[in-house]
């Protein structure tokens, strides 16, 4: 692990302690509120008797510290490295500007040294201004709760307006696009951002969120019958990672897989399971079915 989440809440609870005991001395309720506040709930039977015993020599009885100068926690190399591979990655600047540099130290990786297999290749782009400009409004209102005035293209392509309350944003590994859920939409509460033109804070009168009636998305299920050859079965379940599903155990090869989707996806999810070729067996339900039936009729029509 590169970061510890228990090494790094005690050593900066100690930290605080004795920042604060460099002020001025140390109070045993103080102490107890800064274990309390930044360490665990079991921290206070460890670090406040260490302290105040003086079994960790940080503190003497009086709460002053033989300490002078603030502790700090600075980064170690590996750190640095890991950082700066992250910071390489073009969907940081989604969140923020301000991109250490760390010219110390090289990455601790490259996206040449991935292999991503089975992803579309037209992913959102994420270097582009205005992409950047809606992603952090969206996720501002998001967090604040305000509604957002949007013109997207859709499918048909063709510009359409809506106004939502932001919900959550989705991210899809297969598409390698983001996705914003949004509520009070009569279009559907499922816009891709790659396909958003313009977005702006909504000004006029609009229904709180608490008060709003979710944007209708119907969910519907596909039973499969699965073979598992060529490591069928963990080949569908990293593919379908991101959705609802339950894998059932019929025979030493054999496996019931059901999945959970929305129904905007549903031409998605055939082209999807289509991609298993035999593997794979659509029992249900029987709509699926001939939708699997119609796209391999057409497919073998585009070869005549």
């Amino acid at each position: 692990m590169i970061f510890s989440e228990l090494y790094g809440a005690y050593y900066n609870t100690v930290a605080d302690i004795l920042g604060v005991a460099i002020d001025h001395p140390l109070k045993k309720g103080e102490l107890h509120e800064i274990v309390a506040t930044h360490a665990f709930g079991e921290s206070i039977l460890n670090i406040e008797p260490a302290l105040s015993e003086e079994r960790w020599q940080l503190l003497f009885s009086d709460g002053t510290t033989p300490i002078k100068n603030t502790p700090t926690m600075p980064l170690t190399r590996l750190e640095k490295q890991w950082l700066k591979a992250v910071f390489a990655d073009p969907r940081i600047r989604l969140f923020t500007d301000e991109l250490p540099d760390f010219p110390d130290v090289e990455p601790l990786f490259s996206a040449d040294d991935l292999c991503v297999f089975d992803r579309y290749a037209d992913g959102d782009p994420y270097g582009d201004e205005r992409y950047i400009q809606n992603f952090r409004l969206i996720l501002d209102a998001i967090k604040n709760g305000y509604p957002l005035a949007i013109d997207a293209e859709n499918r048909k392509g063709t510009v359409t307006h809506m106004v939502v309350m932001p919900s959550r944003l989705e991210y899809s590994e297969k598409d390698d696009k983001f996705r914003l859920y949004g509520d009070g939409c009569r279009r559907g509460g499922v816009v891709n951002l790659g396909r958003i033109f313009s977005c702006k804070p909504y000004t006029k009168p609009f229904p709180r969120r608490a008060d709003l009636k979710k944007a209708s998305r119907e969910a519907r299920t596909v039973e499969l019958l699965l073979v598992d050859k060529r490591n069928a079965l963990e080949r569908v379940l990293l593919h379908f990672a991101h959705f609802e599903k339950e894998a059932v155990k019929l025979e030493d090869n054999k496996y019931s897989v059901t999945l959970t989707y929305d129904k905007d996806d549903e031409t998605e999810m055939v082209i999807r399971i289509l991609s298993f070729g035999p593997m794979v067996k659509v029992t249900a339900p029987e709509s699926f079915v001939s939708l699997i039936k119609e796209r391999l009729k057409s497919q073998k029509s585009c070869e005549s």
